[in-house]
């Protein structure tokens, strides 16, 4: 016979086992919103830092005129801690959120089957561990889910309601309920490991890891490229010092334990910092060094780089010559002109270079109208903005920019022209996102004079420049590139040549990630958007990011990082090719993902 389950509205008593930082915040939220909240810790320290912790919270709140001081006095008494399970034995719902390890986790589940009452639930905060095995060796399996909230619980809004095919459908509509009254989003979730959104974020935080150790680019570039790239409120290495490089290698472990994807298995420096004690911010150090444990202040240490630029190691710039009549083409030029540059805007034809400039002249005309700048700058900008038909008028340029189709051959056309007209000494620069940049130089005689400059779209608004070198780029080539990119008001971060740089590297396995949970039926595009907008942060969620981007890009750029890494798991999703095959490439075609309106 099934147990009588508690009800959505009688969860008033809850006890929270294991008062860590996730335990502690779980509590806060809990007692704030009028529950009964039972703190339960084998730790004395561990109990009083949760009560400080609190005291503190409500404290800020009372200050800010959120809350008055009653409510706090109130908030404070709903709060008592113990350090023994025995006093759940009247909680409605337990939620256990020790420490990520399976045998300790089935301990507290079976000492609770023998305390609390038939009907009330108990849930695992896991996020790497099986839920579907801790209900298995309960009493009572059909009240056993998972109820995974995300860090720092008071503030993020999701909280993903994990079931088991042994969970009961009240337990599932209890818990969700209760989360919806705490003012948070829940989504529902098959059991498995990391679920949705650590499911989607530790894999790629499992490769900024690796993209550091193979020492392609600075723990500092790699974040700052992933922030300014992507809109993201942390860097990836950073947020692994956030959330604990032990814990990470757990999760990554369990990952990869199902999945068997390389993408999962943990990169060796996880282990090594984990080992040596330097788990991030908690004790202190992991990728950065940190003012005390438990401190978010960064300190410098040996690896922080210089801040002194070496002005002037580069050759001089006062021309650019931008080629192209694209978008990202007339939105470079605008970058430069704004930046007190002469510009040369060449196209296929004269007309293709005027309707660009005329692109600029609107884009400088809605600055104007939004009062970012007055209508005698933009005239003077525009001014220094010459159209031109052909590339015969980049022959005194200092800077020659392409920014023509994403094809090999006709970058490779277009650098064998740039190498007869320009002069002797000029920088010449692709934009590619992803073909290789040495592929350009060598259609030159002069390849130490090229190198990849990849803004992002729209030019005007992104501030991140990724500085491509090759093994043939000259040092004051590169040195005058940093420096074009800081006097145009950009972040230059510097990678090596390989497929994708940093960004699209790090972004484009995630999004594909994103497309086999759908493909699998794992869960819905809804879901997955809602899951990594509020759980990991992200300006857009997944499905959104790929139909703006088009999936015909982003298939794409899926086959250069599978062909130059060959790593199966970086294989594009079958879903999206059927997607691209069938015309549906994102809005610019009115379905992608979604369908949208015709404009």
């Amino acid at each position: 016979m099934d147990t009588p389950l508690s009800s959505p509205a009688s969860l008033s008593t809850i006890a929270v086992v294991g008062l860590g930082t996730m335990g502690t915040g779980i509590a806060e939220i809990l007692a704030r919103s009028g529950r009964e909240v039972i703190g339960i810790d084998i730790s004395d320290t561990a109990a009083r830092h949760a009560v400080a912790t609190l005291e503190a919270a409500t404290a800020r709140a009372v200050e800010r005129e959120r809350i008055t001081e009653e409510e706090r006095r109130n908030v404070l008494a709903r709060f008592r801690t113990f350090s023994d399970l025995q006093a759940a034995a009247d909680a409605d719902l337990v939620i256990e959120v020790v420490n990520e390890d399976y045998e300790t986790k089935r301990q507290v589940f079976r000492e609770l089957d023998g305390i609390v009452r038939p009907e009330t639930i108990l849930a695992t905060g896991t996020n790497a561990l099986s839920v579907t095995r801790l209900a298995a060796d309960s009493a009572h399996p059909e009240r056993v889910l998972g109820l995974h909230f995300f860090n720092p619980a008071p503030a993020m809004k999701l909280v993903e309601v994990v079931s088991s095919v042994l969970t009961a459908p009240k337990a599932v509509e209890a818990v969700t309920a209760l989360a919806r009254d705490l003012g948070k989003e829940p989504v529902a979730v098959g059991d498995r490991p990391g679920f949705v959104a650590d499911g989607l974020l530790f894999g790629y935080l499992n490769q900024a890891a690796a993209m550091y150790e193979a020492k392609y680019a600075s723990r500092e570039d790699i974040d700052a490229a992933m922030k300014l790239g992507c809109g993201l409120p942390m860097g990836p290495l950073a947020l692994l010092d956030l959330i604990g490089i032990d814990t990470a290698r757990t999760v990554l472990d369990a990952m990869y334990a199902e999945s068997h994807d390389r993408l999962h298995a943990p990169a060796p420096i996880l282990k090594q910092l984990s080992e040596a004690g330097l788990t991030g911010r908690k004790s202190g150090r992991g990728f950065y060094s940190y003012e005390a444990p438990d401190s978010a202040t960064v300190v410098r240490d040996a690896l922080t780089p210089l801040e002194t630029a070496q002005d002037g190691a580069g050759r001089p710039v006062s021309s650019v010559g931008v080629a192209g009549s694209g978008t990202m083409a007339s939105g470079i030029a605008e970058v430069f002109a704004k930046a007190g540059y002469d510009v040369v805007l060449a196209a296929r034809s004269l007309e293709k270079a005027e309707t660009a400039k005329a692109r600029i002249a609107k884009s400088l005309s809605r600055s104007v109208d939004k009062g970012r700048m007055t209508a005698e700058v933009r005239d003077e900008t525009l001014a220094r903005i010459t159209p031109a038909g052909s590339l015969d008028a980049f022959a005194d340029v200092d800077l020659a920019l392409e920014a023509v189709a994403e094809d090999l051959e006709i970058k490779q056309q277009l650098f064998a022209t740039l190498d007869k007209i320009c002069k002797p000494g000029a920088v010449l620069a692709t934009t590619t996102s992803s073909l290789p940049v040495v592929a350009c130089a060598r259609a030159t005689s002069r390849p130490q004079d090229v190198i990849g400059m990849h803004f992002f779209n729209p030019a005007p608004a992104m501030k991140l420049v990724e500085i491509v070198r090759t093994v043939l780029t000259a040092d004051d080539v590169h040195a005058t590139v940093r420096e074009v990119t800081a006097k145009i008001r950009k972040h230059p971060v510097d990678c090596g040549d390989r497929a994708g740089f940093i960004v699209n590297a790090l972004l484009f396995p995630y999004l594909n990630n994103a497309i086999k949970m759908v493909q699998e039926h794992y869960a819905t595009l809804d879901d997955i958007d809602t899951a990594m907008k509020l759980g990991g942060g992200y300006p857009m969620g997944p499905f959104e990011l790929l139909d703006v981007v088009g999936l015909d890009v982003s298939l794409a750029i899926e086959k250069v990082l599978h062909r130059e890494f060959r790593d199966p798991g970086l294989a594009p999703a079958p879903l999206l090719e059927h997607l691209v095959a069938a015309g549906c490439l994102g809005r610019k075609t009115g379905r992608g993902f979604r369908e949208y309106a015709r404009r």
